[in-house]
């Protein structure tokens, strides 16, 4: 018989590189602090030859393509982020911060879900007492619900071969172990194994999971970047545990978009969804301060409206600070950079604060002369009025380009109340506008107009 020979590797936590010594930063990812000892059994193989398991063997031409069965979750933007529903026999792995929301969503998942389907919650954090004084404040209570409190992987999965639910929530992932595996739990041998027991799980069943996975201190999911490639979806919770709103949004998506992204407020009932995410972000919108603009940026299918605020101040320094928050930090200066040249503006005596307010990120191009008038209102001190709306991509030339999806972004701001909308000379419009439409070639013909 085989027997299992003990070894011990250093093992990067950041990105799974094993080598054979310590070393204070890993070579593969340049992680420093990361690397730690650990003990992996291994097998030495006997002389008893191996049976080899059938599998069967198909031409492509008689396989039958069939649509995907997706089951929607009643909650209508977790649907979208997921691409239309849930897919059954799917894996999907949910992260984000502790205390941001992920157990709350996945408990009032089981809420539509348990009445028409068996789901059976595996816990290695929580007690089954913490758990139910949780759902009773969700208002969640079903029989087809059933709370299993385990870490052993092989317990779960031989426990879920029996019942067969129809869904199977783990949470989290770096709670679970394997019995083979001689690492603690929540190591990168642990977490690897354990997702592939569950793919295997989900795959050779039919069932859906989902895995909860905790984030590093850099906000990455925890565990080796094999555990992402395994799973079919990974789905991000983001937001400030101070702040109500969180954001979610999916990295990765076998089976539908990467582009869509739901808005929740956090309330002491759970997670509510935000239908009109525009009308929250103006929400507290200062009127008669320069350096505030309003752009529209594309999530997906859906448009999105969202205030932007920018401050410049002159600085004693020879090097002025730039700073971004929801926008990117090389495209801030990329756009500083045409604004000095192409409209011979002074930003190199001056700090420069950009700021988007309500957490989200702006990175879609159409944003860009949104900001570039910001900046500029905050360095000249112009006002721009209240009811427009600018939208539209800046070249090195300082020219505006077109954008997609312009007439969701035209009717998107008439709905919220604008009355204007600064976009892109090259965008054709074959519909009648309801508001009035400003077309633009560069950044200097915006200024002039508005």
């Amino acid at each position: 018989m085989a027997q299992g020979k003990a070894k011990s590797v250093f093992i990067c936590s950041e990105c799974g590189n094993e080598t054979a010594k310590w070393t204070g930063r890993c070579s593969a990812c340049g992680a420093w602090n990361t690397v730690s000892e650990q003990i992996i059994t291994t097998s030495i193989a006997s002389n008893t030859p191996k049976a080899v398991k059938k599998t069967t063997v198909r031409p492509l031409s008689d396989i039958t393509g069939q649509e995907e069965v997706r089951i929607s979750t009643g909650i209508s933007e977790l649907d979208r982020v997921l691409g239309g529903g849930i897919v059954k026999g799917s894996l999907i792995l949910i992260s984000g911060e502790p205390g941001i929301g992920k157990s709350t969503i996945l408990l009032q998942i089981c809420l539509q879900l348990s009445q028409n389907s068996e789901i059976l919650y595996v816990s290695g954090e929580e007690s089954p007492r913490q758990i139910k004084l949780r759902a009773d404040r969700l208002g969640v209570a079903g029989k087809n619900l059933m709370i299993m409190p385990e870490t052993d992987i092989e317990t779960i999965c031989e426990r879920a071969r029996q019942i067969k639910p129809d869904l199977l929530i783990v949470d989290s992932i770096q709670t679970m172990s394997r019995e083979e595996v001689s690492s603690s739990p929540g190591s990168v041998p642990q977490v690897r194994e354990c997702t592939a027991a569950l793919m295997n799980l989900a795959k050779q069943e039919d069932i859906t999971v989902f895995i909860v996975g905790h984030v590093n201190k850099e906000g990455s999911i925890a565990g080796p970047k094999v555990m992402e490639h395994m799973v079919d979806a990974v789905l991000y919770f983001e937001g400030d545990r101070s702040l109500e709103y969180r954001v979610l949004r999916a990295v990765k998506n076998r089976f539908g978009s990467t582009n869509e992204v739901g808005i929740f407020e956090m309330s002491g009932s759970g997670l509510k969804q935000v239908l009109n995410p525009s009308q929250m972000f103006l929400q507290g919108k200062p009127s008669n301060i320069s350096g505030v603009a309003t752009g529209c940026v594309m999530k997906g299918t859906r448009p999105l409206l969202a205030e932007v605020q920018a401050l410049v101040t002159p600085t004693p320094f020879p090097a002025p600070r730039r700073v971004s928050v929801g926008f990117d930090y090389n495209r801030l200066n990329l756009i500083v950079a045409v604004l000095e040249k192409r409209c011979k503006m002074t930003f190199f005596t001056s700090d420069v604060y950009l700021n988007v307010i309500g957490g989200i990120r702006l990175d879609d191009t159409a944003a860009d002369l949104t900001v570039a008038i910001a900046l500029a209102s905050g360095l000249r001190d112009f006002l721009i009025p209240d009811d427009t709306l600018l939208i539209g991509e800046i070249g090195l030339a300082g020219e505006v380009r077109a954008v997609a999806s312009i007439e969701r972004r035209i009717r998107e701001a008439a709905t919220l109340g604008f009355r204007r909308c600064v976009i892109p000379a090259g965008n054709k419009i074959d519909f009648e506008s309801p508001i009035e439409l400003i077309r633009v070639e560069s950044i200097r013909d915006a200024m002039n107009k508005l």
